[in-house]
């Protein structure tokens, strides 16, 4: 069984509370991009971008779960955008890339420090995944979002089916909170890369909607 403070993949996915998740980003900050995201050929956080940017996002957006910025790094430069991540070492690595105009501490599980209708998009890449968190949060970040916000959010494929994410999505579009849903699947490795053992053939969602 994988240690859940030791940096992996594995690790990643067996998290259970928010103070496992501090744990392990905390001692994976340093080396994600090197020993994860580049080696692995990791796609996700570019796939949400051009979803986003196809789809006419613009600023200021909000990066839910930005991690080390990734996503931010795909995105046009010039655009502004905040990160929140539960993680201040990963954050810290964040701003070495200097893409975000803010990066602000905060549990996603909790109500979040930002005011109503404070941004015009959404991004979120990896946050959406076994041991992270669940479609229960996407209700308190629509309450952040202006109307008309462009959305583009990454799901694992297996986690959205787990956890329903249909039946969350639905509820929200009926509510007319939002508008239905463009999904397609994607694989979340480069096929020419070292993904981690077993995880070869993962693939994610990504998703993109507005907020009405």
């Amino acid at each position: 069984m994988s240690d859940r403070n030791s940096p992996d993949l594995a690790a990643a996915y067996s998290l259970v509370t928010p103070e496992d998740n501090r744990c392990l980003y905390r001692n994976w900050a340093t080396t994600y991009d090197e020993e994860f995201a580049i080696r692995s050929g990791y796609r996700s956080a570019e796939l949400i971008a051009q979803a986003f940017l196809d789809a006419g996002g613009k600023g200021p957006v909000l990066d839910a779960g930005c991690g080390t910025g990734l996503v931010a790094n795909h995105l046009s430069t010039g655009m502004i955008v905040d990160g929140v991540d539960i993680s201040p070492e990963m954050m810290e690595q964040a701003r070495t890339k200097g893409r975000y105009r803010h990066l602000i501490e905060a549990d996603l599980t909790n109500r979040l420090p930002f005011p109503n209708a404070a941004y015009a998009g959404l991004t979120s890449s990896g946050t959406f995944t076994h041991g992270h968190v669940g479609p229960d949060v996407l209700e308190e970040l629509m309450r952040v979002l202006q109307p008309g916000a462009v959305c583009a959010i990454g799901g694992n494929t297996t986690f959205f089916r787990e956890a329903d994410f249909k039946k969350v999505f639905d509820n929200l579009v009926a509510k007319k909170v939002i508008s239905t849903p463009t999904i397609r699947e994607e694989r979340i490795y480069d096929s020419g890369a070292t993904p981690p053992d077993g995880h070869e053939n993962d693939t994610c969602f990504v998703i993109v909607f507005n907020r009405h």
